[in-house]
């Protein structure tokens, strides 16, 4: 199939008519044009060049269009966005920028598609497809996009210590660009990050999330964030990561790399979710490791206490990065938090006791926990690694009986607060919480079952023993 098959009968046709009608060439460039060569599927994001006014021709798209969409200008960009189908199509006019040193914001002039294709960050972004009525799918590629394809390569256009001390959000994008499409960063190229790195303090905290996120969400992450520290740049962005790397050795005795190992770990999980925040969760879940490691010849390498410090951790490292502190970063916490808790359970013998707690305490996000448990296996020893994951299954079995039977999730206890008030006629007080515990731990322990008649009776026991009367 040729471009121009592939562009006719479809938005691009009325695109071109609607140039026409204005007398302007416009190309749709950049990521639609590399995944439409890579075959990636359909690309919902559209980007237009108009050589002339941008805002002028996505007006008339919106005339020639069904129901007429409506037009989104940005006149502070000189751009224009319309919705059609489950696409959104951008339009500018082409145009040259210049920067300044202290910032990556440049300043903006008409220009030629030259002068556009020349500012854009990698050469595989940089190609350009005709939509003129006479060159309609002809490909303009100045700067070898196509052979950078093949070879799988992340290049810059122009000399890529301007590129990237331009605007040094590139560094991350040629980062992201290399995880989600597993290709490798031209040497040059690599270099020039690694010179520029101390560049991307001027870059916002959110745009930098943004890139984080997307290359949390590709099929391998480490590839990112090899490449990240590889770089420099991630102790500038999660320097709770690079302080897990290394390994030290006191008396013979070392303890793994848990920075590698957290990256094994993401990859793992990142095979069986597409839940960002459980794969932010697999990032973060070892960052308690850096504080708390400490050597003793009794015991040699521990991290007592990381679960816990690395959940607080997270707070503080969602907030540094204007990251969301609501129910997600909570998640995370959580997930931080318990996740050595399964571990524990399967080298154990698995007490009823200690499922049901598990279960109580992992609410509803139980599932995420056991995934996030079992991509925590890393072990090279194909014994070991087949006994870990036996062990599993058994705790995940013996999850299924205990739920089962005692209906532990969203677990409210049988009694409530206002009965236990009603009952001894108390208000709010230090005792109503003292009863209600008891009779949580009596029902998790398995003293007595998840049932009102037990539980009741359980309440007047522990009031007579707290000197209580009844109303």
């Amino acid at each position: 199939m040729t471009y121009k098959q592939a562009l006719h009968n479809n938005i691009f046709t009325i695109i071109s008519k609607s140039a026409k009608a204005l007398n302007l060439d416009c190309y749709v460039i950049g990521g639609f044009v590399r995944d439409f060569l890579l075959n990636r599927g359909k690309h919902k994001d559209i980007d237009i060049v108009a050589i002339g006014d941008g805002i002028e021709l996505a007006k008339q798209v919106s005339k020639n269009l069904p129901n007429q969409p409506k037009v989104q200008v940005f006149k502070t960009y000189g751009t224009a966005m319309l919705r059609y189908k489950d696409m959104e199509i951008e339009f500018v006019g082409a145009r040259k920028e210049s920067y300044t040193r202290g910032s990556r914001n440049p300043r903006v002039e008409h220009g030629s598609l030259e002068d556009d294709q020349n500012r854009r960050d990698f050469t595989i972004n940089a190609m350009a497809l005709n939509l003129s009525e006479e060159k309609f799918g002809e490909l303009l590629d100045p700067f070898g996009g196509v052979e950078d394809l093949h070879q799988k390569t992340i290049r810059t256009p122009l000399d890529p210590n301007i590129t990237y001390s331009d605007d040094p959000l590139r560094m991350m994008r040629a980062v992201r660009f290399a995880a989600q499409l597993q290709f490798e960063i031209e040497k040059e190229s690599l270099q020039a990050i690694s010179k520029n790195k101390s560049r991307i303090r001027i870059i916002s905290r959110e745009r930098i999330v943004v890139e984080l996120n997307k290359i949390l969400q590709s099929d391998k992450p480490s590839i990112g964030f090899l490449l990240l520290e590889q770089t420099g740049l991630l102790q500038f962005i999660l320097p709770e990561l690079t302080a897990l790397k290394g390994i030290d050795e006191v008396e013979g005795q070392t303890h793994k790399d848990n920075f590698y190992h957290t990256l094994e770990v993401v990859d793992n999980i990142s095979k069986n979710t597409n839940y960002l925040w459980l794969r932010w969760a697999a990032l973060l879940h070892d960052i308690g490791k850096a504080p708390t490691k400490k050597f003793s010849k009794k015991n040699g390498w521990t991290f007592h206490g990381h679960e816990f410090v690395g959940s607080k951790m997270v707070y503080k490292l969602f907030k540094r990065l204007k990251m969301p502190l609501n129910e997600k970063m909570k998640f995370v916490q959580k997930m931080v938090l318990m996740s050595s808790r399964p571990i524990v359970l399967s080298q154990d013998i698995v007490t009823d006791s200690a499922v049901r707690r598990l279960i109580f305490d992992a609410g509803d996000h139980i599932d995420d926990l056991m995934t996030l448990c079992e991509a925590d296996i890393t072990t090279k020893n194909p014994k070991r690694f087949r006994r870990y994951h036996r062990n599993f299954d058994l705790v995940r079995h013996k999850m299924k009986e205990v739920e089962e039977r005692d209906k532990l999730r969203n677990f409210q206890p049988p009694v409530t607060g206002d009965e236990i008030m009603k009952t001894f006629n108390l208000k709010p007080s230090r005792e109503i919480g003292v009863i209600k515990d008891k009779i949580k731990d009596a029902i998790l322990d398995g003293k007595i079952p998840n049932e009102y008649e037990a539980a009741h009776g359980l309440m007047l026991k522990e009031g007579k023993k707290l000197g209580l009367k009844l109303s």
